[in-house]
């Protein structure tokens, strides 16, 4: 076989070989915002911390969203993005706030980051476990992004507005606990999973998706981003509240002889 004939070949294996090693790529670089994270805390630097946790979110987003548009998915790519999401948004937000606010507090402060560590593996392997069973339309359980994003929003604004960890540290244990239990809990938060990108979308619909991220968000990202996922974090109970009022209204009352 002459070269012109096995130019064409291995440059379609070249390409493939690429195009799986794509969605690995924002995997890998999801797991160094998360490393980096770690790092920044160790040394003190809890914004530059916060800040990193949020572009680990942005890319395990892309990640997943890659792999579909290409038609890359595999285990090997699942069991590595469960992987990334327990450093970034298990370990380095545990991290994070035990050096930023915890500390302090001996025994209470490590064992409420340890709590948060612990359910954020637990909400990780349940999920990797039911995820063919359940509702895809709701997470069973605040998302672990979601919560290391409440925890790192909760260190970006308090930093903002110049206020220091240890002056809220109770505030700061009771919402790490919120997000730890919350992500082992049976409450349901709405996945977003039908949303479809390739179908047509009303203008108003990307009228507001551009008005949030590019004229809101940019006005205060520290605090925008953290109401925003406090928020979302609450929202499931308030789903939760609403399904358990709809089930009792559908309670037939038997009539009395």
């Amino acid at each position: 076989m002459s070269d012109s004939q096995t130019d064409p070949v291995l440059k379609t294996r070249l390409r493939r070989r690429g195009i799986y090693l794509l969605p690995n790529l924002f995997t890998t670089a999801a797991l160094f915002s998360g490393f980096y994270a770690i790092v920044q805390a160790m040394n003190g630097n809890f914004e530059h911390a916060a800040i990193a946790i949020f572009i680990a979110l942005v890319l395990d987003g892309l990640d997943g969203r890659v792999a579909r548009l290409t038609q890359t998915q595999s285990e090997f790519g699942a069991e590595y993005d469960s992987m990334s999401d327990m450093v970034s948004f298990g370990v380095a937000p545990a991290l994070i706030v035990y050096e930023w606010a915890l500390k302090d507090m001996n025994q209470w402060g490590w064992i409420a980051a340890f709590i948060y560590c612990a359910c954020a593996a637990l909400r990780l392997a349940r999920f990797n476990t039911n995820v063919e069973v359940i509702d895809k339309r709701y997470f069973q359980g605040l998302p672990s992004p979601a919560a290391a994003a409440l925890i790192a929003g909760l260190v970006w604004v308090t930093i903002d507005f110049q206020i220091d960890g240890t002056d809220i540290k109770w505030l700061v244990l009771i919402v790490t606990l919120f997000a730890g239990l919350t992500m082992v809990s049976n409450i349901p938060y709405y996945s977003g999973k039908e949303i479809n990108l390739r179908r047509r979308v009303p203008f108003v619909t990307v009228l507001l998706l551009v008005l949030f991220f590019f004229v809101l968000i940019p006005i205060h990202p520290p605090l925008i981003l953290f109401c925003l996922f406090a928020l979302y974090a609450f929202s499931g109970y308030f789903i939760k509240l609403w399904r358990f009022g709809k089930g009792k209204k559908n309670i037939v009352t038997p009539p009395s002889s």
